[in-house]
C-alpha cells in the first residue's frame, strides 16, 4: 500500500482481448478510460497517466510486483483522492471565510484593539484572528505576545499585571508581517476577549492558544459557551498537547491542524494514504512561504535559509492536496498576505481564504477577483 506512490507500469501493447477489455473497463470505471489496447489510469500521487493491459506488470519501488489487483488499488486511491465523499462525509462549517483579518488588521490600526476589530468588520472581513493570554487577575486578554516588550516598550509579562494596570500600546507599531511598515490608531488599549464576543456576536473568531495553561484554556472555553458561539469560534495552536486540552474543554468547536498533525497530513498525502484517513480538523492554516524573508523576516535562523524556504514551499503548496481537503469540507487559509501578488498566489494554489494585516486591501482584491465559494 505504501508503495503506490512509487509505482511504474510496463505494458505490452496490442494484446488486449475483448474479455480483458471489459474487465479493465470495469476496474477503471469513472476514474479512467480504455483507449485502444490499453487502459489509461490517473496516478494522482505522481500526476502521471499510465497505460495498462492484461499482461502489464505493476512494479513498486519496494521491489515487489503485482498484476491487476495492484492496478485496482491505485485506481481506487486516485478515485477517492478526487472524490473523497466516497469514504468521508463532507464537513459543513457554520461559516465560510475568504477574508480573515490577522490580529484584527494589524497594518491599518493598532493590532488586536477594539478599534482594529471594528475597522476590519466594517471593511468586510469574514473572520477575526487573534491570540489570548491571562492577566494576573484572571482576565482573558487579547494579545499576540505574552511579554509586553514589543507592543508597549515595557519588558513585563501580561501575567504579572492586573488588566487595569496594563500599559498602552506604542503610538506607532511595526507590522510583524510587513517589515518597515507601521500602524497607528486612536485606540491603544488592550482588549478583553469577552468584549470582542459582546461587540461582534455573529463574527467568526479564530483563537490561537500559545500557552500550556489550564486556566487560560478553561476561561476561553467558558466564554465561548457563555456567548453560545461554539460553531463560529476556532481553536488554533501549533502544539498538539495544547490542542488536546482545548478540545477536551470544548469539543464542539472546530479546530485547525497543529504542527505535528500538519506534518502527518503531508506524510499521508505523499504516501497516498490521505484519501483513506479520517480528519478531525476543519481548517488548515499555514504560511504562504513566498512571504518569508520578503515581507516577513522570521526570527528562526533555519527560515533565513533560502533553500529551506524553497523546500517548504515545494512540499506544502500543493494544489491537489488543498483541492482534496476542500472537497472534504475543510477550509484552507494561508497567511500573512499583505500584497496583492501574495493574495493572488494563495488563491491560485487552492486556498479558500487569506489572512491579511490589511483588511481594506484584501476587500478591494476580492471585489476585483470574485471567487465563488467551493463548499
Amino acid at each position: 500500500m505504501l508503495a503506490w506512490h512509487y509505482a511504474a507500469v510496463l505494458s505490452a501493447p496490442g494484446k488486449m482481448t475483448h474479455l480483458s477489455r471489459n474487465l479493465i473497463q470495469g476496474v477503471v470505471g469513472e476514474f479512467g478510460s480504455v483507449e485502444g489496447d490499453a487502459a489509461v489510469l490517473p496516478v494522482f500521487s505522481t500526476r502521471r497517466r499510465v497505460r495498462v493491459d492484461e499482461n502489464a506488470v505493476w512494479k513498486t519501488g519496494l521491489g515487489s510486483t503485482h498484476h491487476l489487483p495492484a492496478v485496482v488499488l491505485e485506481t481506487v486511491a486516485g478515485g477517492v483522492h478526487r472524490n473523497p465523499q466516497i469514504l468521508h462525509k463532507k464537513k459543513h462549517l457554520a461559516f465560510y471565510s475568504r477574508h480573515i483579518s490577522h490580529r484584527g488588521g494589524a497594518g491599518e490600526k493598532i493590532e488586536n484593539t477594539i478599534e482594529a476589530f471594528t475597522h476590519a468588520v466594517e471593511t468586510g472581513t469574514e473572520m477575526l484572528e487573534m491570540d489570548c493570554h491571562l492577566s494576573q487577575d484572571g482576565y482573558v486578554v487579547v494579545s499576540h505576545d505574552k511579554n509586553l516588550g514589543r507592543q508597549t516598550g515595557f519588558n513585563i509579562p501580561i501575567s504579572s499585571l492586573r488588566f487595569q494596570d496594563l500599559p498602552l500600546y506604542k503610538e506607532k507599531l511595526e507590522v510583524t508581517f510587513y517589515t518597515g511598515h507601521y500602524s497607528t490608531g486612536q485606540d491603544r488599549k488592550f482588549a478583553l476577549l469577552e468584549d470582542v464576543f459582546k461587540k461582534f456576536p455573529q463574527m467568526p473568531v479564530n483563537i490561537e492558544v500559545k500557552e500550556y495553561n489550564d486556566d487560560l484554556i478553561e476561561k476561553v472555553s467558558s466564554l465561548v459557551k457563555k456567548y453560545k458561539r461554539e460553531s463560529i469560534t476556532v481553536w488554533a495552536t501549533e502544539d498538539s498537547d495544547i490542542m488536546t486540552k482545548c478540545r477536551k474543554q470544548c469539543p464542539s468547536m472546530p479546530y485547525s491542524f497543529t504542527m505535528t498533525r500538519g506534518i502527518l497530513l503531508l506524510v499521508l498525502f505523499y504516501t497516498g494514504l490521505l484519501p483513506f484517513v479520517s480528519l478531525g480538523e476543519s481548517l488548515l492554516q499555514f504560511y504562504l512561504p513566498s512571504v518569508i524573508n520578503r515581507t516577513y523576516i522570521p526570527e528562526e535562523s533555519y527560515l533565513k535559509n533560502r533553500f529551506v524556504v524553497w523546500l517548504i514551499e515545494r512540499l506544502t503548496m500543493r494544489k491537489s492536496l488543498f483541492d482534496h481537503l476542500v472537497k472534504r469540507g475543510l477550509q484552507v487559509q494561508l497567511f500573512v498576505c499583505n500584497e496583492e501578488r501574495d493574495m493572488d498566489a494563495a488563491f491560485s494554489v487552492g486556498a479558500t481564504g487569506v489572512m491579511s494585516d490589511y483588511p481594506t486591501v484584501l476587500s478591494d482584491y476580492l471585489q476585483k477577483h470574485p471567487i465563488p465559494p467551493t463548499l
